[in-house]
C-alpha cells in the first residue's frame, strides 16, 4: 500500500541534539513510519543527518532536501544571533524548491513544522496547499510583575513581544496563515485563543515533545535510596533566557535552604541571564547551594539528570520541554510552572504543578516543592510512576497521534 506524501518544511531538523532541532529531528522520524516524506531543512544539517541514515536504513526511504545561503553571505548570522531575520529570508528563498518538489511528485500535503512561531514566515506555496501548521506558538507573553525584575534589554523585549501578541489581531501574514491551515496544531491554549474564532474550529492543542521511554529497571531503588552526604539534588535545564524563569527556581532555593540546608540546585545552560543570576546568587549566599554548569554536551547532560533526585522547569511559558519529558522517562519527579500546554500531560502522581500567579506565590510554592521533594520516599514514588507513565507519552505513541490528527482533517476536507 502507498503512503501518503507529505512535504514538511523543517528549518530545525537534526539527531542527537535537544530543543526546537530535537523535536523537529523526533517528528520527522515518527511520521515516515505513516508516510512518504519530502523534509526540507538546513544545509548546515546534512553533515550529521546522512551519517546517521547510514547507520539506520530503515529510515533511508526519507528524501532530504537541504538549502542554506552560502557561508559569505550570512556572516552576521552567529549561533542564534540574527536567527529570526536569516530564518524568515531562507522561507522566501526556498518557496520555489517547495513548489519544484511538490509539482513533481505530486505531493498535496505540506506540513510546517520548525520554527512554530505563529508570526513568523511561511513558504507561499506550501500554506496554499493542504496546509497543516505547527505545532505553533510564541503569543505567550511574561507579565510586567516578572519582567521588571530582569536586566535592562530582556525588560525592553519582554514589552516588545507584549505589545505584538496584543496586535496579532491586526498581523496580515498571521490573519492570512489562519485563514489557509487546514489544521493548526496550538502548544497552548493561549495560542488557540489567539486564532481568529472563524478559524479556531481547525485548531486542536498539540504539544510538540514527547518522552524517549528508558529501561526501568531499579528505578525505583534508585530515587528512594538516600545519598550519602543527605543532600537532594535539583536540576534546571535550558538556555539562560530571563522568560525561563531561572531566577525563580534561585530564590526558591534561597528559601528553601534556610529551612532545608541539606539541598543542591544545578543550572545547566548558557546565555545572556548568566551575569543576573550570578548577581543573585552571590547576593543570596548561595553559592554551596546553587552551581551554574554552563553548557554540557548531550551524554554530559543525560549523566546529569540521571544523578539528580528532582528536575525543576519554572519556564513561564512553553520552554524546557524536553527536559520536563526527559525527567518523566528518566523516572524524575518535575516541578514545574503550568503553562497550559504540555503540562496537560502531567498530573500530581509525579509532578508538582504551580499556578502562575504573582512572582512572590509562585517562588514560595517552587520552595514548599523542593522541601516536600527532599523526602526520599516520596520521590521515589512519584518517580517510578513518572516512568510508567512516559509509556503513554512516549514519541512512538506520539507518532500515532500525528498520524491521526493529519489524515482525520486531510479527509475531512475530501469529504
Amino acid at each position: 500500500m502507498n503512503k501518503q506524501k507529505i512535504f514538511v518544511s523543517a528549518y530545525a531538523c537534526e539527531p542527537g541534539l535537544g530543543s526546537e532541532i530535537g523535536v523537529g529531528w523526533h517528528w520527522v522520524l515518527e511520521m515516515s513510519k505513516y508516510f512518504e516524506l519530502w523534509v526540507l531543512t538546513r544545509e548546515s544539517n546534512r553533515h550529521t543527518i546522512e551519517p546517521w541514515i547510514a547507520e539506520h536504513p530503515e529510515y533511508a526511504g526519507i528524501h532530504f532536501l537541504y538549502y542554506d545561503w552560502p557561508k559569505w553571505a550570512r556572516f552576521w548570522k552567529k549561533g542564534l544571533r540574527g536567527v529570526r531575520t536569516y530564518y524568515n529570508l531562507w522561507q522566501i528563498c526556498v518557496n520555489g524548491i517547495v513548489k519544484r518538489t511538490m509539482q513533481e511528485n505530486d505531493i498535496r500535503i505540506f506540513h510546517h513544522l520548525t520554527y512554530g512561531n505563529v508570526l513568523w514566515r511561511v513558504s507561499s506555496y506550501g500554506q496554499k496547499q493542504f496546509f497543516v501548521w505547527g505545532p505553533v506558538g510564541g503569543l505567550e507573553t511574561i507579565p510586567e510583575s516578572y519582567s521588571r525584575h530582569y536586566d535592562r534589554k530582556s525588560r525592553l523585549i519582554e514589552r516588545v513581544r507584549r505589545t505584538t501578541a496584543s496586535m496579532a489581531a491586526l498581523n496580515r501574514g498571521f490573519k492570512k496563515r489562519c485563514k489557509r491551515a487546514d489544521l493548526i496544531l496550538c502548544k497552548t491554549e493561549i495560542t488557540r485563543d489567539f486564532i481568529p474564532h472563524k478559524y479556531r474550529a481547525k485548531s486542536i492543542l498539540f504539544t510538540d515533545v514527547a518522552a524517549e521511554v528508558a529501561d526501568s529497571t531499579g528505578l525505583s531503588d534508585e530515587n528512594k535510596a538516600p545519598r550519602e552526604d543527605n543532600i537532594t539534588r535539583f536540576v534546571t535545564v535550558g538556555r539562560l533566557d530571563a522568560w525561563r524563569g531561572f531566577d525563580l527556581a534561585i530564590e526558591a532555593c534561597a528559601i528553601a535552604s534556610r529551612e532545608n540546608p541539606d539541598i543542591h540546585l544545578t543550572v545547566i545552560g548558557d546565555g545572556a541571564d548568566k551575569d543576573r543570576l550570578k548577581k543573585i546568587i552571590k547576593d543570596r549566599n548561595l553559592d554551596r547551594f546553587v552551581t551554574l554548569a554552563g553548557k554540557v554536551p548531550m551524554e554530559k547532560y543525560k549523566d546529569m539528570m540521571q544523578a539528580a533526585d528532582v528536575v525543576v522547569n519554572a519556564s513561564l511559558k512553553e520552554g524546557a520541554v524536553t527536559v520536563s519529558f526527559d525527567s518523566m522517562s528518566m523516572g524524575k519527579p518535575l516541578i514545574c510552572l503550568d503553562t497550559t500546554g504540555y503540562t496537560r500531560y502531567f498530573n500530581d502522581d509525579y509532578a508538582i504543578l504551580i499556578e502562575n500567579t504573582s512572582r512572590e506565590e509562585v517562588i514560595r510554592r517552587l520552595a514548599d516543592g523542593m522541601l516536600r521533594l527532599t523526602d526520599a520516599e516520596l520521590r521515589g514514588q512519584m518517580g517510578y510512576k513518572a516512568h510508567a507513565a512516559s509509556k503513554n507519552f512516549s514519541w512512538e505513541h506520539h507518532g500515532e497521534e500525528i498520524r491521526d490528527a493529519i489524515i482525520a482533517a486531510y479527509n475531512h476536507s475530501s469529504e
